[in-house]
Order: C-alpha cells, then structure tokens, then sequence
C-alpha cells in the first residue's frame, strides 16, 4: 500500500466539506450562531496573533474535546453552532474539519488560506501574550 500524501489527503478533504475563502468568513465573524475554532499551537497564537473572540483548541485534543464520551469533552462543541475552523494556511484545518465532519460534528467549515489568508484579507487580528504560569 502506497502512502498517501497530506496533499492528497487535504484535497480529498476539501471536496467533502465547506471551504471558506478569508472574505466569506470575514463577513461571517461576529456571527452568534458561529464559533471560530483555531487549531494552530499556542505558540503560533503568541507569535502571530489570533482571531478576536476565536476559541483555541489544540489539535491533538481535537477529537477528545468534541467526543462527548471523552473524560475531554467540551460542552461548546454540543452548542448547536456552526464551527469554523482554521490553522495558519489551510492544510490542518482541512484535515481537522475533516475529522470533526467524520465523528459527526455539524456544521463545520473552514478557511482555505487559513489565517494568514485571513491577514491579507484584512480581517481583525488581536495580540495573544503568553500566560505567565
């Protein structure tokens, strides 16, 4: 069996799911019947910036936090909102999403430029200092 690659993985991913552009989820942002989900590592959070108001799951608890079986789980993924979903470019959301989508989380999307497309569009970015522990 040939290995598959995470191109062909995200593409894959894509084809199945709801892709936003930055612009499409610029103008969804504020909504109350959506929550930004942002799956990139805190420290790309400190060094980049976030989405104003965008909860930050880490993606290896991604599937922990939605299982609502999981000593994890996270009551804001049974919200009954839409969850959008993003990382810093839009391979690891597409993935993420992915799985969310599989495990019957809906309805997702997420940003195909991710948040740095995000950035270029021009949408709202606030600072994230690093909690002192």
């Amino acid at each position: 069996m040939a290995i598959k690659s995470t191109k062909e993985m995200v593409k894959a991913a894509n084809a199945e799911l709801e892709v936003l552009t930055a612009e499409q989820a610029i103008a969804l942002h504020g909504a109350d019947d959506i929550t930004f989900v942002d799956i990139r590592d805190i420290r790309e959070l400190w060094r980049d910036g976030a989405v104003p108001g965008a909860w930050h799951v880490p993606r290896g608890m991604l599937e922990f936090w939605i299982d609502p079986d999981s000593p994890y789980a996270k009551e804001e993924f049974r919200s009954g909102k839409k969850f959008v979903f993003f990382c810093a470019g839009g391979m690891r959301s597409a993935l993420a999403t992915k799985i969310a989508a599989d495990m019957g989380l809906e309805p997702v999307a997420h940003i195909e430029t991710g948040f740095g497309g995000w950035k270029k569009a021009g949408g709202p970015v606030e600072t994230v200092e690093p909690k002192q522990r």
